[in-house]
């Protein structure tokens, strides 16, 4: 019993007559990606944030330990 995919998927797909439908979702789609980039990129500076941090313990661990020899 072979079933056809695309008569049983067909029915989720829905392309209305009226384009008006569409600017809601462009409208959300531009959002989410605005939103997605700002994450991106605040995630990315305390990333730096971070590892300048770590480079500046770093430093003072090895000067401490160089002081201590």
């Amino acid at each position: 019993m072979k079933v056809n995919h695309l008569l049983l998927y067909g029915d989720f797909l829905y392309f209305p007559e009226d384009k008006m439908a569409y600017i809601p979702a462009a409208v959300e789609m531009v959002f989410l990606f605005l939103l997605c980039f700002a994450v991106f990129f605040a995630v990315k500076q305390f990333s730096k944030r971070q590892e300048m941090k770590t480079k500046e313990l770093e430093e003072r661990i090895l000067k401490e330990r160089e002081k201590n020899k």
